[in-house]
C-alpha cells in the first residue's frame, strides 16, 4: 500500500501554513481519509494553546532553537493523546518561552462539568450545535458538537469567540459534511467570565448560530 501524500498536512493546516492550493486540496481529500481528519482533530488544539502563551519580561541570551524543535514537540503531543489513562479526561497545555522551550502539561478537570447548552439559530440554516464550556486556570475549553441536515450543509464553517470587550477569536474552521455531526474540542485563553459569546459562521463570515454566555 503506497503511503498517503497527505499524511504530513495535518499540522501545517491546523497551523494555517498550508498555501490555498494545498488547503483546498487536503479539505478534499479530509472528506474520505478517516486517519487524516482524526489527526487533525487531535491537533486542532494547538493554536489556542499557542495563543496561552506570553512573552516572558526578559529573555536570556540564547542559542538559536534547533530544526526539528517543532517536529519533535508535535510527535511528542500525538504520542500523549494516543496514551489512555485510567483517567478519562485531562487537559493538554502547551508551553512556549522564548521559542525555545516547550513543555506540556496536564491539568485535572473540574469535579463537575457544566451542561451542554444549545446555540440560538439566527435565521433557516440546515445546522445546529451544542456547546459545553468547562472552566481551568489557562482559560476555557470548548466542547461542541455541530451537526447538518440536507446536501446544502456542504462548505466550511467558522467557530468565533467573542470577549465581553468585543474582541473576537477565531477559534476553529472544519468542514461540513451532510447528515454527519462534527466535534470540536478546542482551548481558548479567554476566562469563562470574559467570554460574552460564541458563534458558529459560515465560510462567508455570515454568523449562522449564537450561544450569548
Amino acid at each position: 500500500m503506497s503511503e498517503d501524500p497527505f499524511a504530513t498536512f495535518d499540522a501545517a493546516y491546523v497551523l494555517g501554513a498550508l498555501s490555498p492550493e494545498d488547503r483546498r486540496r487536503f479539505e478534499a481529500h479530509l472528506r474520505t481519509c478517516d486517519r487524516c481528519a482524526a489527526s487533525v482533530r487531535e491537533l486542532a488544539g494547538l493554536p489556542g494553546l499557542l495563543a496561552r502563551v506570553d512573552a516572558p519580561a526578559a529573555v536570556p541570551e540564547l542559542s538559536a532553537p534547533p530544526p526539528d524543535l517543532l517536529p519533535k514537540v508535535l510527535r511528542r503531543v500525538r504520542r500523549g493523546r494516543r496514551i489512555r489513562l485510567a483517567v478519562t479526561s485531562a487537559s493538554a497545555a502547551l508551553a512556549v518561552s522564548a521559542c525555545v522551550a516547550l513543555a506540556v502539561v496536564a491539568s485535572a478537570p473540574p469535579p463537575a462539568s457544566p451542561p451542554s447548552l444549545a446555540m440560538t439559530a439566527l435565521g433557516q440554516f440546515p445546522v445546529r450545535a451544542d456547546a459545553r464550556l468547562d472552566a481551568f486556570d489557562w482559560g476555557t475549553q470548548v466542547d461542541m458538537q455541530c451537526s447538518y441536515t440536507g446536501d446544502r450543509s456542504s462548505g466550511e464553517y467558522v467557530l468565533v469567540a467573542i470577549s465581553r470587550s468585543g474582541e473576537e477569536t477565531q477559534l476553529a474552521t472544519w468542514k461540513a459534511v451532510p447528515d454527519n455531526t462534527a466535534r470540536i474540542v478546542i482551548g481558548t485563553a479567554l476566562k469563562r467570565t470574559d467570554l460574552a459569546a460564541l458563534e458558529v459562521r459560515g465560510g462567508s463570515g455570515r454568523p449562522l448560530l449564537r450561544l450569548t454566555l
